[in-house]
């Protein structure tokens, strides 16, 4: 997280600050992106770098999270699908999955700092803040489990907090693999239907 002084700066030089270290670790990822290339390129001084952000990774954290958070808000917020068969269920998560996925084909940059993201977990920082963004989707997870339950399309004879394991192991391996590849549109439709089968298959009752 920023330090106080962060956000007493000025909008505009805070912004130009994230837009170079997002630009540095887009290119670099975490282990390769360079503090002292952030500061010079922002224009200040390392010491007032500190007073900022207490490290790279309070940095990295921060600028993933907020390119992500945006990335999130643009596709829409997460449908709880409101369904009574199986079919319906399902359709609604592959479109919006279909979306996200097609919002990182439009930016390499965005799909690359993902990528990093997810891999980039050797610090103990940065797990609390995927820790505390993977925690901050299970109520949305419960919902929609209990939707799916209940348009049965969604096993009940394993416990919530298992399925919701296996979704995420299995969408963690998806977003990393799916990250990796040239993506258009019509490719990640494809890549999408097939992705949401497997996890439809996992969950079958």
């Amino acid at each position: 997280m920023p330090r106080p002084r962060f956000h007493k700066l000025p909008a505009a030089q805070q912004q130009a600050i994230l837009l170079v270290a997002f630009d540095e670790f887009a290119t670099h990822g975490f282990n390769g992106a360079s503090l002292n290339r952030i500061i010079d390129a922002a224009g200040i001084s390392k010491g007032s770098m500190y007073y900022y952000f207490d490290s790279k990774e309070e940095l990295y954290a921060h600028v993933a999270r907020g390119e992500l958070g945006r990335l999130f808000e643009s596709a829409g917020p997460f449908p709880v699908p409101a369904a009574q068969d199986p079919e319906a269920f399902w359709s609604t998560l592959e479109d919006y999955y279909r979306r996200i996925m097609a919002a990182f084909a439009t930016s390499p940059q965005l799909a690359a700092l993902a990528r990093d993201w997810i891999l980039a977990s050797a610090s103990p920082t940065l797990q609390r803040a995927q820790k505390d963004m993977e925690g901050a989707l299970v109520p949305w997870f419960e919902q929609a489990l209990a939707v799916g339950q209940r348009a049965r399309a969604v096993r009940k004879d394993v416990p919530a907090s298992l399925l919701i394991a296996v979704v995420f192991g299995m969408g963690q391996a998806m977003d990393t693999w799916l990250l990796t590849q040239e993506l258009d549109i019509k490719k990640v439709r494809k890549l999408v239907r097939i992705f949401i089968g497997m996890i439809r298959r996992a969950l079958a009752p």
